[in-house]
């Protein structure tokens, strides 16, 4: 990905401009906004149709009730979790497990001791009472119930029999209940229910004989089958909701969108920096030798899907600390940012191969055995490179000390002439100023990775296994699948919020264009409306 250029080469390029140039720039500027009205009710006008989706205009801050507030909450729930269980292959909800030490965790345990030692004072009377206990049973049979498909009529039969709650009433009255039979039953049944994984914790329950404490280890193991219920609901609906996720989450955020207008302004941030950035660099390139404006015919071109692919590249070098994530891509700000990471991991890996590789003897690089081994010992110290007890320069350190090793190991084995210590010395210095972002050798990985990835997605994914070339080689296999999971993110949302990107994207890229026309030495507002209605043409063609 080339580099930005300083948008001051722009205002230089508009220094020549004459003063009637000048005038007519001021009386264009009047123009763009009756431009950028046109635009905008052409965009409305083709919001009845189901694939247009208009972005508002952003409106002054107002008042929203508490039961909005709540419904929006609710949507973006419900967005997120059919996102995450489309996107995510693996997606199952786990047991919540509070933190040790926790205020949350010692309210429960108070919570539930105290309500367990009320049961037990319960039942310790004479005679005791059951009023809790039945409680509780109903509550068992309310849960045992709905682990049932329609299908299961004969169990549903047994549960509802057994367990009726009017004849434990009854028998509890007059002294005849025995609650060791309801649990017996109870534990036969949630082994006829449980997945195979809960075998073992259902059969725990039968060595367990005083009541209270089989109580509350039946409903622990009720919980943990609810997850296990849960999760197979989600394996069974993922196909169908793989079906329907891209017009229900279109669906739901447009719904977001209607209760919260400024819901795309980061968005549209972001997409504007990425057209800016793009346009200064074609600008740049579009630029004679000498420094003097581009004449009309010389106007850089920007589609939607390159400042879409750009824009998603920006997210690879994203500050997530400083600056808020755009709004349709939060739901993926996760793996967005460990995808981070995982570049991140990568450059530096590929940094100290290529100064390994580009310092030892010819020859060493070919064999496959040798990079490899290589290859393995710098990943596996760079594993831990993410967390906070890391320290990137100590590791390099490391680094530099086991590559010597290795390379005057492989040097003697092949016969070579051995690594003199005047090289070891610079080969460790090198490796050593990895550590810095600012190190050119790790720019230039960097650089060269991120080119290669949006030549990728510029190239529609039809060429995925093309050469590595310029130092990529050694890390090719984890390049492809580095690759691959970054353009099934962006795919995944593209599809979902194109149509939102559509319609930002038509607005400001007119209103990038037009103001490159008005740093052209032959600007017209002939030229500039001609080109206008041309772009407002392919919008509606879309």
């Amino acid at each position: 990905m080339s580099e930005n250029l300083d948008k001051s080469n722009v205002n230089e390029a508009g220094k020549s401009k004459s003063n009637d140039s000048e005038q007519g720039l001021e009386d264009a500027e009047d123009a763009v906004e009756g431009a950028d009205e046109a635009l905008q009710k052409a965009i409305k006008s083709d919001s009845s149709s189901p694939q247009r989706v208009q972005r508002p205009h952003s409106s002054p801050p107002r008042f929203v009730t508490v039961e909005e507030l709540l419904e929006t909450a609710r949507g973006v729930t419900n967005m997120a979790l059919a996102h995450e269980i489309v996107v995510n292959g693996d997606f199952q909800i786990k047991p919540v497990e509070l933190p040790e030490n926790s205020l949350k965790k010692r309210v429960k345990e108070i919570v539930h001791k105290a309500f367990w030692d009320c049961l037990s004072a319960q039942l310790s009377e004479d005679p005791p009472a059951y009023d809790h206990a039945i409680k509780l049973v109903g509550e068992i049979k309310e849960t045992l119930l709905s682990f049932l498909l329609p299908g299961h009529t004969r169990l549903r039969n047994q549960i509802t029999e057994v367990l009726d709650l009017d004849l434990i009433k009854q028998e509890a009255e007059n002294g005849a209940l025995d609650i060791s039979k309801l649990a017996e039953f109870i534990i036969g049944m949630m082994g006829t229910l449980c997945a195979p994984a809960r075998d073992e914790e259902v059969k725990k329950l039968k060595d367990i004989k005083e009541i209270v404490p089989l109580f509350r280890e039946i409903f622990s193991v009720l919980d943990l089958m609810k997850v296990d219920m849960a999760n197979f609901a989600i394996s069974s609906i993922r196909p169908h909701l793989m079906q329907q996720s891209v017009e229900y989450e279109r669906k739901k955020f447009q719904e977001i969108l209607e209760r919260q207008p400024n819901s795309l302004d980061f968005v549209t941030q972001w997409l504007e920096e990425a057209s800016e950035d793009l346009m200064t660099q074609k600008y740049k390139h579009a630029l004679p030798v000498g420094g003097a404006a581009a004449g009309s015919g010389d106007m850089p071109r920007l589609s939607p899907v390159a400042v879409q692919n750009y824009a998603y590249l920006k997210l690879l070098k994203w500050d997530h600390l400083q600056r808020p994530f755009p709004e349709t891509v939060l739901m993926d700000q996760s793996r967005f940012h460990e995808l981070q990471l995982q570049l991140e991991q990568l450059t530096v890996l590929g940094a100290v191969l290529l100064i390994t590789f580009s310092m030892a003897a010819p020859g060493i690089s070919s064999q496959a055995d040798f990079a490899e081994k290589l290859k393995m010992i710098v990943k596996i110290l760079l594993t831990d490179m993410h967390l906070p007890s890391f320290h990137l320069k100590d590791v390099l350190t490391t680094i530099g000390e086991k590559v010597c090793l290795e390379v005057s190991s492989c040097l003697s084995l092949c016969g070579s002439s051995p690594f003199t210590t005047d090289k070891e010395t610079v080969l460790k210095g090198q490796i050593q100023a990895v550590a810095s972002p600012d190190d050119p050798i790790r720019r230039i990985m960097e650089s060269r990775i991120l080119t290669f990835l949006e030549t990728y997605l510029a190239s529609g994914h039809q060429n995925f296994f093309f050469f590595f070339f310029g130092g990529l080689s050694p890390v090719q296999r984890e390049l492809f699948f580095f690759f691959f999971l970054f353009a099934r993110l962006v795919n995944y949302n593209k599809i979902f919020f194109f149509f939102f990107f559509d319609a930002i994207l038509s607005k400001i890229l007119v209103r990038f264009f037009f103001f490159f026309f008005l740093q052209q030495q032959y600007y017209s507002l002939a030229a500039f409306f001609f080109f206008f209605f041309l772009m407002l043409h392919w919008k509606m063609a879309i």
